[in-house]
């Protein structure tokens, strides 16, 4: 153990406490810190600063602080691929949209698909989503031509067939016009 002498310049073993020793009494020794508090260590809790300790407690402290700051994560770049694709998928094919289609007429069918169409349209529109693509399939065309009928209906859309490596011939893309 170091020998304390009143006026000993100190720092704490486990804390980032520093100061001066002004009074010992047997191993219990109080410092006033640097902020000007009183307090009290065991002796066995001090280390005793001398000119040849170059980095203290607390200055390690702070390193570390400075070390757990979060990184910046670098902003990931939009390859022009990405940047086409469609954010937003829509399958009109009606068995992803009931569990069990039996018993529904083709034209109880063909309102649910566009009721969806129409809802998730509005809901693009909404949370300002630009691109969304309507997988109607191929049949004999009736969806296509009906989607075509709902989209007529919108001022700030354009639509087109969809990717064709993708889809097929079976999705329409609509792209939503933002600033209309």
């Amino acid at each position: 153990m170091a020998d304390f002498k009143i006026g000993d310049k100190v720092e704490a073993v486990d804390d980032i406490i520093k100061g001066e020793v002004t009074k010992i009494e047997g191993s219990l020794i109080t410092i006033i810190t640097d902020d000007g508090f009183p307090m009290q260590f065991q002796e066995s809790e001090l280390l005793k600063m001398t000119g040849d300790i170059k980095v203290s407690n607390f200055e390690v402290a702070q390193v570390k602080k400075e070390k757990e700051l979060p990184k910046k994560k670098p902003k990931r770049t939009i390859k022009p691929k990405e940047r086409n694709q469609p954010k937003m998928e829509v399958d009109l094919h009606i068995n992803q949209l009931v569990t069990n289609p039996k018993g529904m007429s083709n034209f109880d069918m063909l309102n649910l698909q566009l009721e969806t169409a129409k809802r998730q349209l509005d809901f693009a529109m909404r949370k300002r989503i630009q691109k969304v693509v309507f997988i109607h399939g191929i049949g004999a065309g009736v969806l296509k031509e009906e989607l075509y009928y709902l989209f007529r209906k919108y001022e700030n859309v354009k639509y087109y067939d969809a990717d064709y490596q993708k889809y097929g011939l079976g999705a329409t893309e609509v792209y939503i016009f933002q600033n209309y």
